[in-house]
């Protein structure tokens, strides 16, 4: 079997380094500027990922590839027969393989998508957590579990996301979970400092995982056991990095000659040196642990628990290649002449460079070989499940409520039901699960651990409104503060459907001003097309005593510019529960991306859902049954009091500021006819149908009309659109773009500070006295009430 790797691994090695190659020097230079590829961290990975692919995995396992190692990965999808050869002449370009892997935008099996560095790491001990925790349901599948595993590059450990996922999996008892760490030893800028393999090592023990150090390949144990292999073995523990790095790019004649200088004449160990040819030498120097695919077959094979391992594989940086251990190779690529002499020495014939089995004097048993590798056994390992139905969501009209307190009473009514969405909701938070409104629901539905956990205080008769009980059952995971372990929960749990075939609606609480903590990982479980339903709050300076540090600003920003997110900011609890059954359904679809032409909005394709919600209790508008307001309310804007046809001022407003708007257009309305007050949910995706409809226009659909084009056409052209939100104000301030109204935008673009919600509307022009200001800039010197407040 060794022999059958060895062949595989070489194959491995050319076709990543010649598809890199290709792009590079051979295909035809469009803009003028390289390519890249990385060839040199590919090639540090290759023993390991063969070794992995063909002889550890089974069907059932996960693995997030190193983002640099994303050719090795390619290719063997290639020799698999899941990718084209159009598609890896095409490495980087338009439509062809992706620099670095992705579920949505690559042909291959693409478990994770990696690209942000230390992410595809950490979403392997989450995607473990969801894993048990969907194993531990009744309706969950009852198959052995997979072990997720992570392909890491040293220099990732730099990033500190990773630290706080091991000590969230150290509380979450995890499991089925490795990392394999490719230490080369070398980063994107130079050289990994010595001894780093030793902090490493007490910081996986430290967090109760088994570390796996994997030094030595079979030639230098070999070389050890002979006479003088002792002094060897100690010569290379000694031997600094940035040495060994150039030693390995310098070759055998130079290692033959700094070895001497070092260890002397010594009988044994001289003789041992000298039985070895120049290319032979640097073959047994260079054969660390990593770069031995036998090595690595056996130490996978060896592993027969289910407690988390970290294995720390030495390997060569561009091992196998011209390039190797140069320290400017991370993303240096071979010269033609460099490619021309490596592909005589791997025995390529010129014209051969794409066929998958060129080197191969038996392709019928080496097709039949791959045809039995265990981990490609059952096809693709895309799961798909059923489309879970969404009950109706309905609150009764209360006459003052927060969108906070309507969150949490919209879920505690799904607590007390049976419904199977009830039942495949699965919520988290980064400890403010209280503060955020999901108690009601925790308390109904317990949090999830594997073993049961009694409630000390409720055994103790201890009076508390929290009721913590951890059991299998419970549908709730409680995490630390760590806003990027929140999103990459997310991610794991809104990929379940995919990875482990059982579909949940997971749900997660944040302070929305600490979404921006976790953005990069936010990011990433979209790019993931992840779903799931985020929600932030409290937001804004409406969370007025709390200061500039809790007060969001650029969050709606953050909702409208992210992808695969559908940003809602509503201001009263009947569009909430409008919002949330629409939301239910929407992180479930997952059909063509071709525009609702009633709104040009991509929402057949689905996507993950953001709610921004206050804390602020404003009084609500009564019961509304109509379809434009309901429909209105998903579509991201209606008129909560229609322009007339003499309409000179509209004040259009998102979110808590509902009444100061509201306020405002009363006190307008005594010297002006027809104001028009428009209430906008969703400036995402007003922005994006607007967008979507200019471009189907300038593609020739001349007829194309977005939500906010049809809400606005009967504004006459010289009304003044006023926008506010307590956010950013270039949230709505585009607003008089789509039909040409002068605008005047109040928002929030300081940090905060505390006081009142009125001091503090007062200090940002966010109250209804601003508004009214900036309506009398249309008064021609005609003066307009204040508005009398009572003290």
């Amino acid at each position: 079997m060794s022999a059958d790797l060895k062949a595989i691994e070489q194959r491995l090695l050319w076709l990543s380094h010649w598809m890199i190659h290709h792009a590079n020097h051979i295909r035809p230079k469009v803009d003028g500027i390289k390519v890249g590829g990385h060839q040199a961290s590919s090639a540090s990975m290759v023993s390991i990922m063969t070794a992995l692919y063909f002889k550890a995995l089974r069907p059932e396992d996960r693995v997030a590839v190193k983002p640099h190692a994303s050719p090795i990965f390619h290719a063997i999808q290639y020799l698999m027969g899941n990718q084209t050869r159009e598609k890896m002449e095409n490495f980087r370009g338009f439509g062809g393989v992706q620099s670095y892997p992705s579920r949505t935008k690559d042909v291959d099996d693409v478990d994770f998508s990696t690209g942000s560095v230390g992410l595809g790491v950490a979403i392997t001990s989450f995607a473990s957590l969801i894993q048990d925790y969907v194993q531990a349901k009744p309706w969950g599948p009852k198959q052995k579990p997979g072990r997720m595993i992570a392909l890491v590059g040293d220099a990732e450990l730099d990033e500190g996301n990773i630290y706080e996922a091991l000590q969230e999996g150290w509380k979450n008892d995890l499991r089925n979970c490795w990392w394999i760490i490719d230490y080369n030893r070398q980063s994107l800028d130079g050289i990994v400092r010595e001894g780093l393999f030793g902090r490493v090592e007490k910081i996986f023990d430290a967090f109760g995982w088994d570390v796996v150090r994997v030094k030595y390949g079979v030639l230098q144990r070999a070389a050890f056991k002979e006479p003088g292999g002792d002094k060897l073995r100690q010569w290379i523990d000694d031997c600094p990095n940035q040495l060994y790095s150039a030693l390995t790019f310098m070759g055998g004649a130079v290692w033959r000659q700094r070895l001497m200088e070092a260890l002397g004449d010594q009988g044994d160990v001289t003789a041992l040196i000298d039985r070895c040819s120049d290319d032979e030498l640097a073959a047994l120097m260079e054969n660390l642990g990593g770069n031995c695919v036998t090595t690595m077959a056996e130490t996978f094979a060896a592993i027969d628990h289910d407690r988390p391992v970290c294995f720390l594989a030495y390997t060569i940086k561009g091992w196998g290649t011209p390039i190797a251990g140069h320290k400017d190779n991370h993303g240096g690529l071979m010269n033609k002449t460099q490619m021309a002499e490596w592909q005589d020495y791997m025995g390529i014939p010129k014209g051969e460079e794409w066929e998958k089995f060129a080197t191969i004097a038996d392709p019928v048993g080496f097709q039949d070989m791959l045809n039995h590798a265990p981990f490609f056994a059952k096809g693709r390992r895309r799961y798909t499940d059923d489309i879970i139905d969404v009950p109706s969501i309905e609150l009764s009209p209360d006459r003052e409520i927060s969108t906070q307190m309507a969150f949490g009473k919209i879920l505690d009514d799904l607590s007390k039901g049976d419904s199977t969405l009830a039942e495949r909701i699965v919520t988290t938070s980064p400890d403010v699960t209280g503060t955020t409104n999901l108690g009601p629901w925790v308390n109904r539905r317990k949090l999830f651990a594997r073993a049961h956990q009694a409630d000390t205080f409720k055994a103790e008769n201890i009076p508390s409104t929290a009721k913590w009980e951890f059991t299998p059952d419970g549908q709730h995971i409680e995490l630390g503060i760590a806003e990027m372990n929140l999103f990459l929960l997310l991610a794991a749990a809104g990929l379940s459907h995919s990875l482990f075939g059982k579909r949940l609606i997971p749900i997660g609480t944040v302070y929305d001003p600490f979404v921006s903590r976790g953005l990069d990982a936010l990011n990433y479980g979209c790019y993931q097309d992840a779903r799931f339903m985020i929600v932030g709050t409290p937001s804004g300076v409406t969370l007025a005593p709390e200061g500039g540090a809790h007060q969001s600003i650029a969050s709606p920003l953050i909702g409208m510019s992210q992808d695969g997110l559908a940003a809602f900011e509503p201001a009263f609890s009947d569009e909430l529960a409008v919002i949330m059954e629409w939301a239910f359904a929407h992180l479930q679809k997952d059909g063509e991306g071709d525009p609702d032409e009633r709104t040009w909005l991509r929402d057949e394709t689905g996507g993950s859902v953001y709610l921004r919600l206050t804390t602020n209790p404003i009084e609500q508008p009564g019961k509304r049954v109509n379809e434009d307001f309901r429909q209105g309310a998903i579509d991201g804007a209606y008129w909560l009091r229609k322009p007339g046809p003499n309409c000179e001022i509209v004040i259009a407003y998102q979110g808590a500021v509902a009444p100061e708007a509201i306020k405002a257009a009363g006190a307008i309305a005594q010297e002006r006819r027809d104001v028009g007050v428009l209430a906008v949910t969703s400036a995402d995706r007003l922005n994006a149908g607007w967008t979507a409809a200019q471009r189907a226009r300038a593609g020739g659909v001349h007829g194309a009309q977005a939500h906010i084009e049809t809400l606005l056409a009967g504004v006459p052209r010289h009304c003044m659109l006023i926008t506010v939100i307590d956010g950013h104000p270039a949230t709505l301030s585009w607003l008089g773009a789509v039909h040409g109204h002068r605008t005047i935008s109040h928002g929030v673009e300081h940090f905060g500070q505390t006081g009142t919600i009125a001091d503090l509307y007062r200090h940002f022009r966010l109250d209804a006295q601003a508004l009214v200001q900036s309506a009398s800039e249309l008064s021609q010197g005609r003066k307009i009430p204040p508005i009398i407040t009572a003290q």
